[in-house]
């Protein structure tokens, strides 16, 4: 089942570990003159909500924003995809990390530990995002087991539709407690039935939205 991770100091560690390797990436790509990109941490990581089943190792996501091209066309996803690829493993390598894995929707890393301190396990996501026509678009590889075949496009990330705005009255309001309450036990119910057709944010998006209409809907 999953529970909230208490360890403060491994919590700060973690992302301080986590956010150097992204913020060698963003340099990396920026001093190549290639393409401008910003990184952020989204997801439980960017809400203090993060989470861990048993012994199973947690994750920090981040999404790497293309702020503007220069040698790469912004449409030419497959070259997009291998140049950041390229890019994160000389700088994991250089750090002592593996290469990552390349998956449908973002590079994950090998699983680390700590040498000292809290043995927990943990690993990064990023996915590669930019804006079009203010809305956030995720490049997807989509995979066919024959890699000539494989096909890359943007996708539209769905809109939550006045998620910071229900977040802040929440916070306002002092109930950011039951919104935590709330997103474990949707992670646990979904756990249970062995869907994984949940990923945390839709999780945390449900979590909110239910408190928010508990005490707001009137």
């Amino acid at each position: 089942m999953y529970h909230y991770i208490q360890d403060k100091d491994f919590l700060k560690r973690l992302k301080g570990a986590c956010g150097d390797i992204v913020n060698q990436l963003v340099q990396s790509i920026n001093n190549d003159s290639v393409m401008t990109v910003e990184a952020c941490l989204v997801g439980s990581g960017a809400k203090n909500l993060i989470t861990q089943n048993e012994n199973e190792a947690i994750d920090l996501d981040y999404n790497l924003c293309i702020v503007s091209t220069e040698s790469i066309n912004v449409l030419e996803c497959r070259g997009i995809k291998e140049y950041v690829r390229k890019q994160f493993n000389k700088v994991l390598n250089a750090n002592g990390w593996r290469d990552c894995q390349d998956s449908t929707s973002a590079f994950t890393t090998e699983e680390r530990v700590f040498k000292k301190g809290n043995q927990t396990a943990f690993k990064v996501d990023i996915a590669i995002t930019c804006k079009y026509h203010n809305n956030c678009q995720r490049l997807i590889h989509q995979k066919t087991g024959l890699a000539i075949l494989d096909g890359y496009y943007w996708n539209e990330v769905q809109n939550p539709g006045r998620l910071e705005e229900k977040v802040h009255a929440l916070k306002s309001e002092n109930l950011w407690g039951e919104v935590r309450t709330a997103y474990l036990d949707k992670k646990n119910f979904y756990l249970c039935r062995n869907d994984y057709n949940h990923p945390s944010f839709i999780v945390y998006v449900e979590a909110v939205n239910q408190i928010y209409n508990k005490y707001f809907r009137y």
